[in-house]
């Protein structure tokens, strides 16, 4: 299910997976495709890690690479889950050829 909420984000955030819902900024994001696979690429990783793994390894990991990198956005930019969906957004079959934990490909550059 996708939601819009206009004043739940900040700065240049559009969109977030909160399971089972996406919830995007602004009606105009219902009809970006590769916002939206962004975002269910995401529910397919939380699924996998039964949520609640999925939220602790995302913040120790966002933590993690805050402290490394000294920027908060960049270690954003690089958490394994992001990088995963980053890279794979544009292709529409992803998920349906995706392996399980696909995303730790990722953890590592």
């Amino acid at each position: 299910m996708i939601l819009v909420f206009k004043h739940f984000f900040r700065r240049n955030y559009v969109g977030l997976s909160l399971w089972p819902f996406i919830i995007v900024k602004e009606d105009s994001y219902l009809q970006d495709s590769v916002l939206l696979n962004h975002e269910r690429i995401h529910l397919q990783q939380q699924k996998e890690m039964f949520l609640v793994f999925f939220y602790v390894w995302y913040l120790s990991e966002w933590l993690l690479r805050t402290v490394c990198y000294l920027d908060s956005y960049r270690a954003y930019q690089n958490i394994s889950f992001e990088r995963e969906a980053y890279a794979n957004e544009d292709d529409a079959c992803y998920l349906q050829n995706r392996s399980r934990f696909n995303f730790l490909k990722y953890l590592v550059r």
